[in-house]
């Protein structure tokens, strides 16, 4: 069931009237109805897999109990150790198994070797990525006695498998999430209809601006041998723009949705492309996954405590490992990669953290400085961005080659007019709400009249509904 669907237009409403009416008095049971919910949400993509994310959570939750009750430090390493070994196992076989084989096979083959090496047809889980992280750090936070673990099975399944974030996040925390599946909600208008608005955000975002990018996109990199250098420049351009109008507008509608049922969930999206430095950059794209890995890795690591090598020795650790979940293909390594390196002068100059605040704050422009920043930022994340969207290392080095011709300046020879006006138009809406958690929070301030805002909301569902039969899934599906 894909947010951006007629069913779920239809889901959503379904569960917000009887959470809400026939539920309300009674948290207990609307935490069992979200439950069910939520397996019928994920049994949608394939029924099989249900059994996965229950074994997953049982375990998890079951762990969670023993590393809590035991005052053995060897126990609780040993049950600490199961479960993380369990949990990145199955990761490890849905999502890496083929890859590892067939590096293998090339690697025999390099050698004079002939080997008669077969993979297998492995479906990928939907969403395992995701589930296996909010274990995961439910898991690591009781053993370092952050949180004691919930003994309430409901409402640790809840936790794991609540529908809006199941699929692709954000990756949510025990500490922020569990306390609010614990406590009565109560219903709040201004909340809902705040939920509501980035809902509509979302869906702009996904089946307005990206799936219109990614048409585009696809017809530029599947042909990439065949056009200019500036077509491929705006090819890459269009990718990087699809690639976040998909997975923002997705955790848009997943945090929006979470709203209309009483929950906050994790800020994924911070308005990354108003960004001054690579450092920034990740502070603002996919804030959960970031700050998982900081904390679950570049902390334990040692993190920046222990002097400058050991300092980008951490830091090009998380960049890979983060490429290297994203999906067994040596581009997301070197994507990785690349991120780590346009980070070091940053790091090294030990001017990572100078930018914390918004560019711009209570300003309509940027400076002149802000503006090269954010074209300079923007340039090196798109330039990662082509090794992320190319089928193959070889691929992308063709692509990069491809740009730098004497074509790089010549008229593009695809584009679309009217794509580039919707993508004008989406900027600016995210250029004025950059100071706020979505775009469209605080609109009725910068439009004071009903009518105007009405109309507003009135030409954003109507682009949505004009482009809303395409049913695309969303880019991090596959991750």
């Amino acid at each position: 069931m894909l947010f951006n669907s007629f069913e779920y237009a239809l889901f959503l409403p379904l569960i917000f009237i009887i959470y809400w009416n026939v539920l309300k008095k009674s948290f207990k049971l609307q935490n069992i109805f979200l439950l069910v919910a939520s397996y019928f949400f994920y049994g949608c993509w394939d029924w099989r897999f249900l059994f996965l994310l229950a074994f997953s959570t049982f375990l998890d939750y079951f762990a969670g109990l023993k590393i809590a009750d035991s005052t053995n430090t060897s126990v609780r390493k040993a049950w600490l150790w199961i479960t993380v070994a369990i949990n990145l196992g199955f990761l490890g076989f849905f999502k890496y198994f083929n890859f590892f084989i067939s590096e293998f096979a090339d690697l025999l083959l390099k050698l004079g070797f002939t080997p008669h090496i077969t993979t297998l047809n492995i479906i990928l889980p939907i969403g395992i990525s995701f589930y296996t992280f909010h274990g995961l750090s439910y898991i690591l936070d009781i053993y370092n006695d952050k949180i004691k673990p919930t003994k309430n099975l409901v409402n640790y399944s809840l936790f794991v498998a609540f529908f809006p974030l199941l699929v692709a996040g954000p990756i949510e925390r025990a500490t922020h999430l569990l306390p609010q599946i614990e406590r009565k909600r109560s219903f709040s208008f201004d909340k809902a209809i705040d939920g509501l608005r980035q809902i509509l955000w979302g869906l702009f975002k996904k089946v307005v601006i990206a799936d219109n990018c990614a048409r585009l996109a696809d017809s530029i990199f599947n042909h990439s041998d065949t056009y200019s250098g500036a077509t491929l420049v705006l090819g890459a351009i269009f990718f990087s723009i699809q690639i976040y109008g998909d997975f923002s507008g997705y955790s848009d509608i997943a945090l929006g949705s979470a709203r209309l049922l009483g929950f906050e969930l994790l800020k994924n999206f911070n308005y990354p492309y108003f960004s001054r430095d690579i450092a920034e950059f990740w502070r603002r794209w996919h804030i959960s996954l970031s700050s998982w890995f900081k904390d679950y890795l570049y902390i334990p690591l040692g993190g920046s405590r222990q002097g400058m090598t050991k300092t980008i020795r951490n830091t090009f650790i998380i960049f890979l490992v983060s490429g290297f979940w994203h999906g067994a293909n040596w581009t997301f390594i070197v994507w990785g990669g690349l991120n780590a390196l346009f980070q070091m002068p940053s790091t090294i100059l030990k001017r990572n953290r100078r930018h914390l605040d918004v560019v711009a704050r209570g300003h309509l422009l940027p400076s002149i400085r802000e503006t090269v920043q954010l074209i300079t930022t923007f340039a090196l994340a798109t330039f990662a961005w082509i090794f992320f969207r190319a089928e193959s290392i070889h691929h992308a080095i063709a692509y990069i080659k491809g740009i730098f011709t004497y074509e790089l300046f010549s008229i593009p020879k695809i584009y679309s007019g009217k794509v580039l006006l919707l993508i004008l138009f989406f900027f600016v809406i995210e250029w004025f709400g950059r100071e706020s958690n979505h775009a469209l929070e605080k609109i009725e301030t910068a439009i004071s009249n009903k009518y105007l805002r009405w109309l507003f909301y009135y030409i954003i569902a109507v682009l949505v509904f004009l482009y809303f039969g395409h049913h695309q899934a969303f880019i991090y599906f596959q991750f």
